[in-house]
């Protein structure tokens, strides 16, 4: 069965990357959103098997980490798993903080570990 993917705040290449990462080890129909509004938008009328946020939104610059606290803290998105996309250990370990799953780095997609990482999101 096709997960539904919903990646937020990824530049085009960075997109382009994760989706090939994705589409090659998973089957998932990815979709995107560019800034905070674009993702309540979504998370409110779709549910998602994995969201993916970027650590800086590529639209705004703003902050993944901020984001992940509010899509925790309102009542009015549909719940999904909420993993950041950073090379940055201490910015994982601050998104799971927040309530996010420890997530991916961009520089992570041939390590075998990334794939299995999201085994139970989108296996």
């Amino acid at each position: 069965m096709t997960k539904r993917v919903l990646s937020v705040g990824q530049c085009m290449p960075d997109a382009s990357s994760l989706s090939r990462f994705l589409s090659s080890h998973f089957d998932v129909k990815i979709e995107q959103a560019d800034v905070e509004s674009d993702t309540f938008e979504k998370l409110k009328s779709s549910e998602y098997d994995l969201v993916l946020i970027n650590r800086k939104l590529d639209a705004d610059y703003s902050d993944g980490i901020e984001l992940i606290q509010k899509i925790k803290a309102s009542s009015e998105v549909k719940p999904s798993p909420l993993m950041l996309v950073s090379n940055y250990p201490e910015y994982q370990e601050q998104a799971v903080e927040v309530g996010a799953v420890y997530g991916i780095g961009k520089d992570q997609y041939r390590d075998p570990q990334t794939a299995a990482r999201l085994q139970p999101y989108l296996g």
